[in-house]
């Protein structure tokens, strides 16, 4: 999908149209989630500082974000796609990969179930989506980013919409790629590349196999060397699950105390329980992320010995990470996540189970209350400082805090 937050509020919004509008925290501390094409004519770009957006373009239109709204609106878009194949396999709210192998007959090749279904998101979302049609998912992803509408010298320049690699052109169409272009290149992979005068992925399918080995181990070098050879033999799979599910906040201001901490592991260990349960999973590594004031950022993982969905242990787990961390240098970011997930219904009963039945069976019993009466009726009574103070919402500052 082509700036999918962004559009989708101008869709809602259609008297911001042709304007720079951005979705992300409004703050001091807040990022950009999205940008519309003509604020990215200023340079602007998602997870940049909303402080350097607002500084590169002061006529910005700062938008808070819907996450809700858009979760709903990807799952009607995912099934338009669906109209097309079964094998759909999600990437995100607005990425997907689809195998239409099977419906060449009956719908038409490729690039034209491609451009119809451009025409169908279009008609009945309002929005704009660019697709890559090639031989396997990664090439196919690398032909939708060229697809897309680009900022060029000359301001604005629409992108093509479909754009096909057939298997006899993927030489030609990786040659002239920046190697940051394939998977799993990151700054630090591309500064070594760079260093060793590889800057395109023509020139990193000239270096051997064993050098790139050598250079980057196993893994990431026999990685390398496919890639930049457009050998990718990955099925697509509609029955991809979920790999994690996490909350993350930004504060207004850097705390320094564990009890604030601590008030805040309460909130998202909580909201993180409630998405398993409503999920029906369990997981057993819990993670903290924390990132301090000067940007730094660390992860602390735990893996338990079964999996979970009561936010009383994940809160456990996280609270003990925590204690490993000196926060004196004051926290701007705290998350908390559960990965290792599996169906929460296949549990082996120990004799400890026991003592957390009635914790679960408590927290069920909230998740009924919330769903019949609202999220923000009851929550866990050690998140909050006093009961005069506002109940917060985990997770809902995804981008940053607003201004106030």
């Amino acid at each position: 999908m082509d700036a999918f937050f962004a559009s989708v509020e101008l869709v809602r919004r259609p008297e911001l149209r042709g304007q720079p509008v951005l979705v992300g925290g409004t703050g001091e501390r807040g990022v950009v989630a999205a940008a519309s094409y003509e604020a990215r004519v200023y340079g602007i770009h998602s997870a940049m500082s909303s402080v350097v957006a607002r500084r590169l373009c002061p006529d910005a239109v700062f938008l808070p974000g819907d996450h809700a709204h858009y979760g709903e609106v990807s799952r009607r878009v995912m099934a338009i796609f669906r109209r097309f194949t079964p094998l759909v396999e999600p990437l995100s709210l607005d990425e997907a990969f689809l195998d239409v192998s099977g419906s060449v007959v009956l719908l038409g090749t490729p690039v034209e179930q491609a451009a119809e279904i451009r025409r169908l998101v279009n008609t009945e979302e309002g929005l704009g989506c660019s697709v890559g049609v090639a031989p396997n998912k990664y090439l196919a992803k690398l032909a939708s980013e060229q697809a897309k509408p680009r900022v060029g010298e000359r301001g604005l320049e629409a992108g093509v919409g479909v754009l096909e690699v057939r298997p006899e052109e993927v030489e030609g169409f990786l040659e002239q790629l920046p190697v940051s272009a394939i998977w799993g290149v990151g700054p630090r992979t591309d500064e070594r590349l760079q260093r060793l005068g590889v800057r395109t992925v023509g020139k990193l399918a000239e270096v051997p196999e064993h050098t790139l080995v050598e250079l980057f181990g196993e893994v990431i070098g026999r990685h390398l060397w496919r890639l930049a050879r457009g050998i990718d033999e990955r099925p697509v799979d509609p029955e991809q699950s979920v790999k994690s599910v996490s909350h993350e906040e930004t504060f207004p201001v850097d705390l320094i105390s564990r009890g604030d901490l601590r008030r805040e592991l309460v909130r998202q260990s909580d909201a993180v329980a409630g998405r398993l349960r409503a999920g029906g999973i369990a997981g057993r590594t819990v993670t903290l992320k924390v990132r301090f004031a000067d940007f730094t950022t660390v992860t602390r993982s735990h893996t338990r010995v079964d999996p979970t969905d009561v936010a009383a242990e994940i809160l456990e787990t996280a609270d003990e990470l925590l204690a490993g961390l000196d926060p004196i240098p004051g926290v701007r970011l705290l998350g908390v996540g559960v990965s290792g997930l599996q169906d929460a219904s296949v549990r082996q009963l120990r004799f400890e189970d026991l003592d957390t039945r009635t914790q679960r069976q408590a927290e069920r019993t909230i998740d009924e209350i919330r769903k019949r009466f609202g999220k923000e009726i009851i929550g866990p009574g050690r998140a909050f400082p006093s009961s005069d103070e506002p109940r917060p919402d985990a997770g809902s500052r995804p981008w940053g805090p607003d201004e106030t």
